[in-house]
């Protein structure tokens, strides 16, 4: 069974730029037996509930935030990237887009103010300003829940990585993506921009591993709505 799981996401992960290659010989050495949260049937449940519920807000608010994007910066009203989810496996994942169009050319101009392999400015001259309100507000995330009904990722996990950031990871790294990745977690409830440290968010990681249950996924649920309402730590 490991083996076959193996194989089918070391087959998701190659592609025709070379250090890919890294992401599959990394997973070859970290692959561990599956977490308890991904056979949840339970957890699956809250899922496909969740990510319905939220396809409904999304198709209300997707009118009236395409027409303000409209006017603020005309392009795409959706933006994708690809991330890494359960045992490294790759997915599109979804988003209102926030930044202006052709964001990721203009990344090598905004410094980075966060130490290891994430990126992150508090004051990203790239964010529109309606993109700004998306973001605060956590509204750039609903298409998210699409990913979730499709089971890439989950309403409550850890915060998935993007590519560039997965070829530089070490083994314990690599421990992160033994759960899926969530639209929540305990990155987003605990600071979200506020944290800056690679380390820092992989450890919250691990320690949402160790800790999960369904009560633990409810728990994490109700606090990140007070964290939204709050508006603490949006970015």
């Amino acid at each position: 069974m490991k083996n076959q799981m193996l194989s089918e996401n070391v087959r998701a992960l190659i592609s025709p730029k070379p250090s890919l290659v890294v992401v599959k010989d990394s997973y070859e050495r970290t692959l561990v037996s599956v977490h308890p949260s991904v056979r949840s049937p339970l957890k699956r449940l809250i899922d496909i509930l969740g990510a319905l519920v939220g396809l409904i807000i999304t198709a209300i608010i997707l009118l009236p935030i395409a027409i303000v994007m409209l006017f603020d910066n005309p392009g795409p009203i959706f933006y994708s990237q690809t991330r890494c989810g359960l045992n490294g496996k790759t997915f599109q994942m979804w988003k209102f887009r926030s930044m202006v169009v052709g964001a990721e050319n203009l990344k090598h101009l905004v410094k980075n103010e966060a130490n290891g392999y994430i990126f992150k400015n508090k004051n990203d001259p790239r964010i529109t300003p309606v993109g700004r309100f998306l973001r605060a507000t956590s509204l750039d995330e609903f298409p998210q829940f699409w990913n979730v009904l499709k089971g890439e990722m989950s309403l409550v996990g850890t915060r998935p990585p993007t590519l560039d950031e997965v070829l530089h990871y070490n083994d314990h790294h690599w421990k992160r993506l033994n759960v899926k990745p969530g639209i929540t977690g305990e990155w987003q409830v605990n600071g979200r921009s506020k944290v800056k440290d690679f380390e820092e968010i992989v450890q919250m990681d691990l320690d949402y591993q160790q800790k999960w249950s369904v009560f633990y996924d409810l728990f994490l649920l109700l606090k990140t709505f007070w964290v939204v309402f709050k508006k603490n730590g949006a970015c």
